[in-house]
């Protein structure tokens, strides 16, 4: 250990700031920071909860604590329920939370399906909920950022986060967001154990938006070898294609491969197989209730783990949860920040160009090179007839969310509900949004003011005029 410290000492130390720091995740960050000390050393990590996380904080704060003593690094893990302490003079501030914890995702589910609709949290009414929940306060975050560390950069990993960076992007001056997803990371290494190479000789081009994007190109060693790599996917068994914990690998059609010269994120099963997803999500719920529920359980033995004083490394049960790799690379976009390494990621960012059909201005995933100034688009070009309809209506569903998170507006959250493929009707797009909307008042406060009263809505000049 002594080696390792040695070599970080001549690095300028970084702080980091978790918001959710009590997350089940977290051990998988500080995993990765520990990784990542002798490049990127972290001399203070803030782990940061709310009071009704706090159980929850001192339980993973305390496994933290004990893998970093355990790795012999001079790295503080400091626990605080005062974000603002923890934002001063931050590097990174990275975002993990879950406004209402898992019981509003509960809810979110269990009343979608309700009203015979797919109930998952980044898709259709339990997606657009948890993001209205989500975006008042990632704006509250940044206003401190603001004034505390306003050369830092916001990591986010918060679901969903196309919505949450798409908000930020349009309806703030904030730039420094970079929005993180699992999915990319596992469809590298899914394809790069396909053709039977190391995932580092692997690149993919992505086009579309998070959850809602697809692979379009495949360069192993700087080659180009897509068409060999849509042929093997046409011809694997489902098991081997390595879908989503949380979805139903359900096997396109080789038709609909070829025809759509794309590999499709295994999220695009809610939309391309939605009645077997629906039917599934039925079975489940009455089986053993929605896939909350299920994470509820999971979340709770991991916390059971957790709080063994002998433990002082990540437990592989953790990949359970249905979110490896989230933090592993929020680790590693940020080693690629401070070392201007120039490598390519996978992450969520502003567009400027690189995909023509989509806004400039609008959020985009994709590869990128990731630098000392933060990650740079590389081009994808206009989108195929194939693919652009659905990325269109997903992300005319973003925009139109973001824009009801900022004005309160239920007339612009309805329509956009109404516009999502996974709700085909409007009669019930008004039943199910004023049920979440009243199972969810107490952390909609664009919605209801604090005496639980129904807030007018803002016009779109006056909201703009708040952020």
């Amino acid at each position: 250990m002594a080696k390792k410290n040695e070599s970080a000492q001549g690095s300028r130390p970084i702080k980091i700031a978790t918001i959710g720091g009590g997350s089940s995740y977290t051990p998988e960050l500080v995993e990765g920071f520990i990784k990542r000390y002798d490049s990127c050393p972290v001399r203070e990590l803030w782990l940061v909860d709310v009071p009704e996380g706090e159980e929850k904080l001192e339980i993973v704060g305390g496994l933290a604590q004990r893998m970093v003593e355990a790795a012999g690094l001079p790295m503080e893990v400091h626990l605080t329920l005062d974000r603002r302490e923890a934002l001063v003079g931050a590097d990174f501030v990275t975002t993990q939370f879950r406004v209402g914890q898992l019981d509003a995702r509960i809810k979110d589910e269990r009343i979608a399906l309700k009203h015979g609709l797919i109930g998952q949290e980044t898709n259709g009414a339990a997606g657009m909920f948890k993001a209205l929940r989500t975006i008042p306060v990632i704006f509250d975050i940044i206003r401190d950022m603001e004034e505390l560390c306003p050369d830092a950069w916001l990591v986010n990993f918060t679901n969903p986060v196309g919505i949450v960076t798409e908000a930020v992007l349009r309806h703030t001056s904030w730039r420094r967001i970079i929005g993180l997803c699992n999915c990319p990371i596992s469809m590298r290494f899914g394809i790069a154990r396909w053709m039977d190479v190391d995932p580092d000789r692997v690149r993919m081009e992505l086009s579309g938006l998070n959850h809602h994007f697809f692979v379009t190109d495949v360069y192993i060693d700087g080659k180009s070898r897509f068409e060999e790599v849509l042929e093997r996917y046409c011809e694997l068994p489902v098991e081997e294609l390595g879908t989503m914990k949380n979805i139903m690998a359900i096997p396109w059609s080789k038709r609909l491969i070829r025809g759509l010269r794309a590999i499709p994120v295994s999220y695009l099963n809610y939309y391309f197989s939605t009645r077997e997803e629906l039917e599934q999500l039925e079975k489940d719920y009455q089986a053993h209730g929605v896939r909350a529920e299920v994470v509820k359980q999971v979340e709770a033995e991991l916390f059971e783990l957790y709080k063994d004083a002998e433990l002082h490394v990540k437990p592989r049960q953790l990949e359970e949860r249905g979110g490896a790799h989230y933090s592993d690379a929020a680790c590693s976009v940020i080693d690629s920040i401070v070392n201007d390494r120039g490598d390519i990621q996978y992450v969520d960012v502003q567009n400027k160009g690189a995909v023509t059909s989509l806004p400039y201005e609008s959020a985009v995933e994709c590869a990128c090179v990731i630098t000392g100034d933060g990650p740079k688009p590389i081009a994808v070009g206009e989108l195929s007839p194939a693919i652009n309809g659905t990325i269109q209506m997903i992300k005319s569903f973003e925009r139109m969310v973001a824009e009801a998170a900022v004005t309160g507006s239920k007339d612009v959250a309805v329509a956009a509900l109404v516009a999502n493929k996974l709700c085909d009707s409007d009669a019930v797009a008004n039943e199910v949004f004023d049920e979440l909307c009243e199972a969810h008042r107490d952390y909609l406060p664009q919605f209801y003011n604090e005496d639980g009263s129904p807030r007018e809505a803002l016009r779109r000049s006056q909201a703009c005029a708040l952020v």
